[in-house]
Formats: C-alpha cells, sequence, structure tokens
C-alpha cells in the first residue's frame, strides 16, 4: 500500500509553484518521495522568492525557471531545458493562475482575456509541451488545478469561472484522448484556504464580530471553517501516483462539502 502512494524518483514539474497551492503541493511531493521539484514564474522576483520559499522549507533538489505558460515558444524551451538539466517530466501540476474580481459589466475584453490566457490556455500549451514524451514512455500524471467555480458561479468572477469550467473540459478531454497510453489527468478543485492571501477575509472586525465573508464560507461549508493548505496533500499525492492509474477524468473537489451542501436556513 506504501508503494501505490510513493513518489519515489519522479519528477514534478509544478507551473506557478514558487508560492501557495502549488508550493503545498511540492511539499506533499517531497514527503511522497519525488526526486526532483521543478517550478516555473514569469519575473525574476517570484521566482527568486520561491527558491528562497524552497531553501527555508529545506527541500534542495528543486529547479526554478523563469517562463510565461501563455507564450508557446518560451514553455517549448523551458521544457527543452528540463530535459536537458533534470530528465523526463513524470508529473505536470497546472497551477499557475490569476483571479480578477471586477463586475463582467465593468470588465474589459484585455482583463477577460488575461484570466483565460493563463488559467486555461496556459494549461493546454504546457500540458501538449509534456505529452509526446508522456505517450512515448506510455506513462504521465497531469493534475489540472480547477475550483469550485468549475462547477459553480459568483459575482465577479465570470473570466475566472469561464476559465476553470473550461479546464475542467480540458481535464476530460485529455482523458479522453490519451488514455490509452497510460496517460491520467485529473482535476484537484480546492475550497476556500487558509493562507495569508486569504487572512484579511478571516480577522476580526473592530466590534469584535466575523468578517461577513468568514461568516459566509463557514456557513456554506458543512465542515464549519476554512480548509488547511496541508489538507491538499493527500488529494495531490493519490492524483499523483500509481494509486490513482485507474482514476482519469475525473474533478476531486477538497472543498469541506461546500459543493455537496444547499448551505444552512436562515433564522
Amino acid at each position: 500500500m506504501t508503494n501505490l502512494f510513493s513518489l519515489e524518483g519522479k519528477n514534478a514539474l509544478i507551473t506557478g509553484g514558487a508560492y501557495g497551492i502549488g508550493f503545498e503541493i511540492a511539499k506533499a511531493f517531497v514527503t511522497a518521495g519525488a526526486k526532483t521539484i521543478i517550478f516555473n514564474n514569469r519575473n525574476e522576483k517570484t521566482l527568486r522568492l520561491g527558491l528562497d520559499n524552497y531553501k527555508e522549507a529545506g527541500i534542495t533538489n528543486v529547479k526554478g525557471y523563469l517562463c510565461d505558460v501563455t507564450d508557446e515558444k518560451a514553455v517549448a524551451g523551458m521544457i527543452e531545458k528540463i530535459h536537458e538539466e533534470v530528465g523526463q517530466i513524470d508529473i505536470l501540476v497546472n497551477n499557475a493562475g490569476i483571479i480578477k474580481r471586477i463586475p463582467m459589466h465593468e470588465m474589459t475584453r484585455a482583463e477577460f482575456q488575461e484570466v483565460i490566457d493563463i488559467d486555461l490556455v496556459g494549461p493546454y500549451i504546457v500540458s501538449a509541451a509534456v505529452l509526446p514524451e508522456m505517450m512515448e514512455r506510455r506513462e504521465g500524471k497531469i493534475i489540472n488545478i480547477c475550483s469550485m467555480m468549475s462547477e459553480l458561479g459568483r459575482e465577479t468572477v465570470s473570466a475566472y469561472a469561464a476559465a476553470k469550467g473550461g479546464l475542467k473540459m480540458l481535464t476530460r478531454n485529455i482523458c479522453s484522448e490519451y488514455g490509452e497510453y497510460n496517460i491520467q489527468c485529473n482535476g484537484l478543485g480546492p475550497g476556500y484556504i487558509a493562507t495569508p492571501q486569504t487572512a484579511p477575509l478571516r480577522e476580526k472586525q473592530p466590534d469584535g464580530s466575523r468578517h461577513p465573508f468568514d461568516s459566509f464560507i463557514c456557513a456554506k461549508t458543512p465542515a464549519g471553517r476554512w480548509l488547511e493548505p496541508s489538507e491538499l496533500a493527500g488529494p495531490a499525492v493519490f492524483l499523483a501516483s500509481h494509486a490513482s492509474d485507474a482514476v482519469n477524468g475525473h474533478i476531486l473537489y477538497v472543498d469541506g462539502g461546500i459543493l455537496a451542501y444547499i448551505g444552512k436556513q436562515p433564522k
């Protein structure tokens, strides 16, 4: 059973993996025995921040690359360098993403397009770049970081929801098209995670009450709380390991039950 979940000897490319969810997944992969963590970011400052984060976490076998996932030529160049400097890519995690919280009628086409390009076109470009090698080996794992917005709508996130809904279907189509090569492509859909970025939404108000969004999320979650980043570790390792070899085209939502729940009745 332990061997089923082992990532020993595996190289994992995690796009945008300098911090946040991508960084937490990287730490989980290392704990499961991954040989090398590879990540990219599109600017030098964030790339250096990522390398510092890995060093602080005691992860030494890591390679960082400067690359914009929306640039086909840049991605092709990065994949070539990875093959030369690290070796084969066993696991791809399409984690790089952005969100713009703007009402749809106020959002420009350029703003909408930027979210689509990074959150949906980027995973297509990077997946297409690693697939030939995986097809040749007849083995590979692709994990797309989806979202509850792959299933639900919410005000101000029209571009994000459109991109993440599309990513769900891209996940299913990669499964359909490449499953015969023993390549598994699945999605991981985090719920609301307690990170430094979401900390302001969980702060107590001046009168001692909970932040309205904090109350909203806890009321919508059967678990009654925000999730911890570490709670993504097990699901991510499962989707990256031989334990999930018969799981393909599936979106695994780690959301504390939000998608199964209609919410509490108002008092």
